[in-house]
């Protein structure tokens, strides 16, 4: 019996490497193709029991993904290439706009062109729901959308099209809405490992007391560990139903406030915080929760990680990467 073969998008980022560490845990029958515009920073052989390659490949350029797809032609594709970034959206919306929806578009208009029988994973975001109030808690994948930034926009622009190619063309795709994921190797240009670093910083500099510049900690986020979204990734392409939409998050909200005293507890440090305006986003959630009891319902995912083991095992990754 032949090996699973996956395409991964956006190969070189963090979520990938968790998905390639899950798979090696997991799943040895698969061979994995990864494709990026920057090769990863992580080393392939770090995953052993897995076949993996991966090659340049930058998604605007049609011609490139249609040789690349006929070349490797995946039984599956996780679609994780994206600017993730809402506040690079405010400051390039037009780059973040076209490049987030034009990736996604040429691959399954290549899918769609070439026949290929393969099941895309189209990873969206709990940012398409927008601002909400406390009764729309926790939001439910039936919930009207309000995107609220460009990022946001053009996630629920590639959510459409998904549905555009499923109901059009029969293309197999199943679709989320990944709540904020955090974990070890994290970029620390997003919240949570920029909190993490900048303590670092105080605690290493032998201080028991230190500030640091923030956005808005008032705002309220569902934060599930990264480990637990591409076990959901995983299953999903396995046992996901087709042309459904799922949410991925842990159910509970905090706000980002009581995650920097989280960490500066977790680092017996005490930390004031000064809220820098540039950090600031222009008209930004206030709260997202998200409900998981579809998902829960359709393939029996659930979060497994609570937050303080999430961000301990953080802690402990940039503790070891600063120290290096």
């Amino acid at each position: 019996m032949s090996k699973k073969k996956i395409l991964i998008t956006g190969f070189s980022g963090f979520v990938s490497r968790h998905l390639l560490a899950y798979m090696q845990e997991n799943d040895n029958d698969v061979e994995v193709c990864g494709i990026d515009i920057n090769p990863p920073v992580f080393d392939l052989a770090a995953f052993p029991s897995i076949d993996v390659t991966y090659h340049t490949v930058n998604l605007l350029d049609t011609d490139a993904v249609k040789e690349l797809l006929t070349m490797f032609r995946p039984d599956y594709i996780v679609h994780l290439a994206s600017f993730s970034s809402v506040a690079y959206s405010w400051k390039q919306p037009i780059v973040c706009f076209q490049n987030n929806t034009n990736i996604f578009l040429n691959i399954i208009a290549v899918i769609q062109e070439l026949d290929l029988k393969c099941r895309v994973l189209s990873v969206g975001s709990s940012e398409e729901y927008g601002n909400v109030s406390e009764a729309d808690l926790p939001l439910r994948e039936d919930r009207s959308l309000f995107p609220c930034s460009p990022y946001a926009v053009a996630r629920v622009a590639q959510e459409m099209l998904s549905r555009v190619y499923a109901d059009s063309y029969g293309v197999d795709i199943v679709m989320t809405r990944s709540f904020n994921h955090i974990g070890p190797w994290q970029d620390t240009r997003f919240v949570i490992p920029g909190f993490i670093s900048r303590i670092l910083e105080i605690k290493k500099a032998g201080k028991m007391r230190g500030t640091i510049e923030t956005g808005d900690l008032s705002i309220i986020r569902d934060f599930v560990d990264v480990r637990d979204v591409v076990r959901a990734y995983y299953n999903l392409l396995l046992n996901g139903k087709s042309g459904e939409l799922y949410n991925i998050c842990s159910g509970k909200g905090i706000r980002l406030s009581d995650i920097v005293h989280k960490i500066a507890d977790m680092l017996e440090i005490e930390i004031d915080t000064v809220v820098n305006p540039d950090f600031v986003r222009l008209n930004d959630n206030h709260m997202i929760v998200g409900s998981h009891e579809k998902i829960s319902a359709d393939i029996g995912w659930e979060p497994a990680i609570a937050l303080d083991t999430t961000l301990k095992d953080m802690i402990a990754y940039y503790e070891k990467k600063e120290s290096v």
